[in-house]
């Protein structure tokens, strides 16, 4: 995500501030509770909430309350789970907070304990999952490196507000070795590599039910093909098959568009002849 200037220079300063503080509580192993303090501090100080009016501690689900969460025009965005600083996180809170998360038809879940930092995406299944989008540890990112700035800033009420975080989990699931491995077993990509075979071995009969049980069974590992993420990937593929493809006829159609608008209003900026 494209950072403005001055969100940039918010989360740099955030980082700047908060990595004493945090390494001086966790040399003092500070309880949950006072952790939960830090956290809402980097949260609004460096992630640009509002304290008063969007961190809240008071959001119930099942006759219980989550540590924290963030509601965006009144709605909640994000469920925050804080455990004591500097202790490992483990699945088990995962699951508890991506349960609260389903629960109330959230898509956002952070598991933090003021240094490492876990945001996942909630899988409306059965069973409830969930995939994880982002991790970083605050202790170690560079306040100068855009790298560090970018990936952090897909936290950030900028980031949650422009769907920064469902684009940067599109793309990682774009990228996944499942969707890539659901991708090579389809049968476009099948039918492209027995057209390819047969150039190159014009003699040989091959088809492409053979291809895919060679790549299933010799080429892709096991596990990226078989699962509850490789069964999703298969239906998210399948039903992109019927997507027409971009040809360069639509590419120059949108070149020449962009041509005219851009004549269009260097015509329309050019004051008239002096009569």
């Amino acid at each position: 995500m494209k950072l403005s200037n001055r969100t940039a220079e918010r989360l740099a300063a955030g980082i700047k501030r908060f990595q004493p503080v945090i390494a001086n509580a966790k040399a003092r192993d500070v309880n949950e509770s006072d952790t939960s303090i830090i956290v809402t501090d980097v949260l609004a100080d460096c992630f640009g909430y509002d304290k008063y009016s969007e961190i809240t501690s008071e959001f119930a689900i099942r006759g219980t309350y989550v540590d924290l969460a963030i509601k965006l025009e009144n709605k909640p965005r994000l469920l925050i789970e804080v455990k004591q600083i500097g202790s490992e996180l483990k699945e088990q809170h995962t699951k508890q907070a991506v349960d609260y998360a389903a629960n109330q038809g959230i898509e956002w879940v952070l598991l933090t304990n003021a240094i490492d930092w876990r945001v996942y995406r909630v899988q409306f299944a059965q069973p409830i999952g969930q995939d994880l989008v982002l991790e970083f540890d605050f202790t170690t990112l560079e306040p100068r490196k855009s790298e560090h700035l970018e990936l952090i800033g897909l936290l950030t009420k900028e980031g949650l507000t422009k769907s920064g975080l469902d684009d940067y989990h599109e793309q990682r699931q774009a990228m996944s070795r499942y969707f890539l491995g659901a991708m090579l077993l389809s049968d476009t990509v099948l039918d492209v590599v027995r057209r390819e075979l047969r150039r190159v071995s014009p003699g040989v009969k091959i088809t492409t039910e053979e291809i895919r049980g060679v790549l299933e069974q010799e080429v892709i590992k096991r596990d990226v093909i078989e699962g509850d993420k490789a069964e999703g990937a298969k239906k998210k593929v399948g039903r992109s098959q019927n997507r027409p493809l971009r040809t360069k006829k639509d590419d120059a159609e949108d070149a020449t568009t962009a041509e005219i608008s851009s004549t269009a209003a260097t015509a329309s900026a050019t004051p008239p002849p002096a009569a």
